[in-house]
């Protein structure tokens, strides 16, 4: 009984922050209010960022995730032993704060349903597979830490096509790529299994990515073409950054990083 506690999170905690999280946005859903508008004119520039009750929630629905998540991870038999669980934190906010631009978007949608269903299930995985990682000797910290990565680039692809299917305005698409970029690749860096935060690379992949979003952003790319486009350079530099970690010759080290950005651009050359 104490071996399955260790690997895996408590039932009734999980449960009450999956249904939290996701009665904030059912809240979002059902709940219709008039939105403010937050409008900058300057000479030749003019910006208006439209502020909805869908906007407030989604941020409370992220702060209850790291708090919920804090929480769940404070009930691992290695907790006491851990100078901080902030690492685990991360992924989990960053899931519920992705799903709320999908599901704004599907708000008027009979597939906003099946969004509130993925979303659920993608939040329970991350925050499971998180509690499961803190335990570097467990059975399924392998299986664990390679969900995490594919759930992470998965996350990334879904925010920038769905930044790129609502038609957001380059002032909030590029810094929008540039933080989010920069946080995933830190987590993924970090779960290497060694106290590590690698923020030169985070902040350089994340500068690299919003770049590259910035130059496509006028592009005629269908919402799909843009994710991967972007999402390719993500993958290509944080698997650049982990093989020079490993000390990796150079010539190997890059060959994985330009297949990968180059199956991504073709992949969005032709979807």
């Amino acid at each position: 009984m104490q071996e399955t506690h260790s690997q895996l999170p408590s039932t009734d905690r999980m449960g009450m922050l999956i249904a939290s999280v996701l009665l904030t946005f059912a809240l979002s859903h059902f709940i219709k209010s008039p939105g403010l508008t937050l409008s900058l004119s300057l000479p030749g520039f003019y910006y208006a960022f439209p502020l909805t009750l869908s906007s407030f929630l989604t941020l409370f629905a992220a702060a209850l995730t790291a708090a919920g998540m804090d929480w769940l991870t404070r009930d691992h038999p290695s907790a006491e032993s851990r100078l901080s669980n902030r690492e685990h934190l991360l992924l989990p906010t960053l899931t519920a704060f992705v799903m709320g631009t999908p599901l704004a978007i599907l708000s008027d949608s009979p597939a906003w349903w099946w969004g509130f269903v993925v979303g659920a299930i993608l939040l329970a995985a991350v925050c499971s597979a998180e509690y499961i990682s803190m335990d570097l000797s467990a059975p399924a910290y392998g299986f664990a830490r390679a969900g995490l990565t594919a759930v992470a680039y998965a996350l990334f692809l879904i925010l920038v096509t769905s930044l790129r299917f609502s038609g957001a305005r380059m002032v909030l698409v590029t810094p929008s790529i540039l933080i989010v970029a920069g946080l995933i690749s830190l987590r993924i860096l970090h779960l290497d299994g060694t106290d590590r935060w690698d923020f030169p690379w985070a902040v350089g992949i994340g500068l690299v990515c919003a770049q590259i979003g910035a130059g496509l952003h006028y592009w005629p790319l269908s919402p799909v073409q843009f994710g991967l486009a972007v999402t390719g350079p993500l993958y290509a530099l944080s698997m650049l950054s982990t093989n020079l970690t490993e000390n990796i010759p150079l010539r190997r080290a890059v060959v994985g990083p330009i297949l990968v950005a180059g199956i991504a651009w073709i992949a969005a050359i032709f979807s």
